[in-house]
């Protein structure tokens, strides 16, 4: 999916660094937009003024009756306003109104993660962190909450550059590569309107670290920086799924992948 916008902005980049048309071309048909929620002090000032939080990083979570905290007792690690989310800057479907809650462990390679949606208008009740385990008090892990702001993103599939013009481009000298650096790195902060995103929970888009990101059926629901989440976790948990399992709302298909 891309607009106008989104095209004026890469040719007008790619102008700035000496890139082809052609080449910029390529890098828009490679690219996806994605959302980046990032705390309020990484918006710019202009951004700052017409900030709508969109989720909530940790705390604990607030579901319907008869629904408990996952069988894993994974840590609630993200709660998503879906009505909040400015819905045109993702091209995947993600629930009109609601909460998204995902339950991951994001400190260890995740076992037993879940994304759940409760509907809005539906009844809910905060779950304790505290449960019984054969007989004895356990705890779930409570991360401290924090409030994300949306910038919207765009992403680059990891393979653009061996595309034709692009390929022709960096065969010509070394210094090409660098040009293409700099341009890729213009784009993605003209398309965030300058915001910092370097440590962020992302929606949708390509995954930064990810080398098959459309491997199969598979695109990504969510990127997640352990420090987004706690300043002392390095990890970075991937949640991926079929487009259509995704639009379907059928999370329990979803599969997690750490890196780190």
């Amino acid at each position: 999916m891309t607009t106008p916008i989104v095209e004026e902005l890469i040719l007008q980049a790619a102008e700035k660094h000496g890139v082809p048309g052609p080449v910029a071309q390529e890098l828009l048909a490679a690219s996806r937009p994605c959302l980046h929620l990032v705390p309020f002090q990484d918006l710019t000032p202009a951004q700052q003024q017409e900030a709508r939080p969109v989720a909530r990083t940790g705390g604990l979570p607030c579901l319907p009756d008869g629904v408990d905290w996952p069988d894993g007792r994974e840590p609630l690690i993200l709660t998503v306003d879906c009505a909040a989310l400015p819905r045109e800057a993702l091209d995947i479907e993600l629930p009109a109104d609601g909460e998204l809650l995902f339950f991951i462990e994001i400190e260890y390679e995740p076992e037993s993660s879940a994304v759940l949606h409760v509907p809005a208008g539906v009844g809910t009740t905060e779950r304790s962190a505290t449960y019984e385990f054969a007989g004895e008090p356990e705890q779930v892990k409570v991360y401290r909450p924090h409030v994300l702001y949306p910038v919207p993103g765009l992403t680059v599939s990891p393979d653009w550059r061996d595309s034709p013009a692009t390929s022709a481009f960096l065969g010509v000298g070394e210094d090409r590569y660098d040009a293409l650096d700099d341009f890729e790195d213009t784009v993605r902060e003209a398309a965030a309107g300058g915001a910092s995103h370097g440590v962020a929970v992302q929606l949708g888009g390509y995954s930064t670290p990810w080398q098959s990101p459309d491997e199969g059926d598979l695109i990504l629901l969510a990127q997640l920086h352990g420090q987004s989440i706690d300043l002392d976790v390095y990890t970075q948990t991937l949640v991926v799924g079929t487009r259509e399992d995704i639009a379907a709302r059928r999370y329990e298909g979803l599969e997690f992948e750490q890196q780190v």
